[in-house]
C-alpha cells in the first residue's frame, strides 16, 4: 500500500524543487494528480475484477513493479510531458492495491480481527507519505530529487522479488459465470460519492500542503516537506485507531460522516494559517486523523457488506470515487490559489469536506432501519 501511491506523495513533498527545476506551474503540478488518480478511477472496475479473477498474489507483484517503472521515469522526467505519462502508469498500481489487499486479508483475517487489520494496511499509504516527506527530502537534499525518486524505484523493485517469494500461491480462478448482484450495492455507490468528495479534499492538501508552506509561509524546502511526514504520521495513527473501531459491531456507518465532520474543521484550520503560521502543524495533523482515517474506514465497511466474491470488484468501485476525487480536486484547487490566494482554495476543500459529511449521513440511519428490522423480525418468531 505505501508503493501504490509514493510516486504521488513524492511528486507533492518534493513540489518545490520539481518547480523550481522543470519550470512547471502550479496548475501542471495539480495536473500530476490528476493524470494518476484519472488513470487509476478509469481502471479500478477492471482491476478489481482482475483481482477477482487471477488472485491478490499475481496483482501485488504486478502492483510493485509498475511502481518501480513510474518512479523510474519519474526520475528521469525532463519535461512535462515525461512526467505527468509516468505518473498515469502509477495509476494501476494504485487501482490493484485495495482489491488486492482487501481479498488477502478476506481470507487470512478472523472477521473479528479485520477491522484493526485493515486500518494497519491502509496506513501503509500513510508510511508513503512519511517517506516521501522526511527521509526521500531529506536524500533530495543531498543527492539530489532524481537520485531520491530512484532510491524509491530500486526499493519497489526489491519489494516486488519480496512479494512474489514469500506470497502464498493464489486460488484456482473460479468459474466464469454472471455473479449475483450484491443486496448492498446501495451502500458501496454511496460509499463512492463520499469517497469521491473526500478525495477532492485530500488531495489537494497532499498535493499543495509543501507548495503552501514554502510559498506562502516562508518554509524552508525540507521543513515543508516535513508537513506531508507529519499528516502522514497522523494518518497511520487516526487509521488503525478508528479503523479498530469501525471494526466493533454497530460501529462503522456511524463513523464517515463523523470524520469528515472533523476535516471541514482541518480544513479551516489551514485557512487560518495564513494569518497564524504555527497553525498549519495542527492542521497537517488533524487532516491525517480525521479525512485520512475516513478512507481507511469505508473500505471497512465494503468488507463487511461485499457478497462472497465481490470484495475485489466493490472495493474497486468505492476506490473508483476515492480516484476520481483525486484527480478532480487538485486542479481546482490550483486554478482557484491562483486567481485568489491560498485561503479561498482551503475554504473550498472544506466544502468538499463538509459536501462528504452530508452525503454520508444516511448510512447512520440506514443502519438505524437494519437494527429495527432485526428486532422486529426477532420479535416476529
Amino acid at each position: 500500500m505505501a508503493f501504490s501511491m509514493l510516486q504521488l506523495f513524492l511528486i507533492g513533498a518534493l513540489g518545490p524543487r520539481l518547480v523550481a527545476e522543470l519550470g512547471i506551474s502550479r496548475t501542471v503540478l495539480g495536473l500530476t494528480t490528476t493524470a494518476g488518480f484519472g488513470a487509476a478511477a478509469v481502471l479500478s472496475p477492471v482491476a478489481g475484477r482482475l483481482v477477482d479473477r487471477v488472485g491478490p498474489r499475481r496483482c501485488l507483484v504486478a502492483l510493485l513493479l509498475l511502481a518501480a517503472v513510474s518512479l523510474a521515469l519519474i526520475g528521469a522526467a525532463r519535461g512535462t510531458a515525461v512526467l505527468l505519462s509516468a505518473v498515469a502508469l502509477g495509476g494501476l498500481p494504485q487501482a490493484l492495491a485495495n482489491p488486492a489487499t482487501n481479498k488477502v486479508i478476506l481470507a487470512a483475517v478472523p472477521a473479528a480481527r479485520r477491522g484493526g487489520v485493515t486500518g494497519l494496511k491502509q496506513s501503509g499509504v500513510q508510511v508513503g507519505a512519511f517517506v516521501a516527506g522526511l527521509p526521500l527530502s531529506v536524500l533530495a537534499a543531498g543527492v539530489g530529487w532524481r537520485g531520491a525518486v530512484w532510491t524509491a524505484a530500486g526499493a519497489a523493485a526489491l519489494a516486488a522479488v519480496w512479494a512474489a517469494r514469500v506470497l502464498p500461491p493464489d486460488a484456482a480462478a473460479p468459474a466464469p459465470g454472471r455473479r449475483p448482484a450484491s443486496p448492498t450495492r446501495g451502500v458501496t455507490r454511496r460509499l463512492a460519492v463520499f469517497s469521491l468528495l473526500l478525495g477532492c479534499g485530500i488531495a489537494s492538501v497532499n498535493t499543495y500542503l509543501a507548495l503552501f508552506g514554502s510559498q506562502r509561509l516562508g518554509l524552508a524546502p525540507t521543513t515543508a516537506a516535513a508537513l506531508v511526514a507529519v499528516l502522514g504520521v497522523a494518518g497511520i495513527g487516526g487509521r488503525v485507531r478508528w479503523s479498530r473501531v469501525a471494526g466493533r459491531p454497530g460501529r462503522a456507518e456511524a463513523l464517515p460522516a463523523l470524520l469528515a465532520a472533523g476535516a471541514v474543521g482541518a480544513a479551516l484550520v489551514l485557512a487560518g494559517a495564513v494569518l497564524v503560521h504555527p497553525l498549519v502543524w495542527v492542521a497537517a495533523i488533524a487532516v491525517g486523523s480525521f479525512a485520512v482515517s475516513a478512507n481507511a474506514v469505508s473500505m471497512v465497511l465494503v468488507m463487511q457488506r461485499a457478497a462472497p466474491g465481490r470484495a475485489g470488484q466493490d472495493s474497486a468501485l468505492v476506490s473508483a470515487g476515492f480516484f476520481a476525487g483525486f484527480a478532480v480536486g487538485p486542479p481546482l484547487f490550483g486554478g482557484l490559489v491562483s486567481a485568489s490566494g491560498y485561503p479561498p482554495g482551503w475554504l473550498l476543500v472544506a466544502a468538499e469536506f463538509a459536501a462528504a459529511a452530508v452525503a454520508a449521513v444516511p448510512l447512520m440511519s440506514q443502519r438505524r432501519r437494519e437494527a429495527e428490522s432485526g428486532s422486529a423480525s426477532g420479535l416476529g418468531s
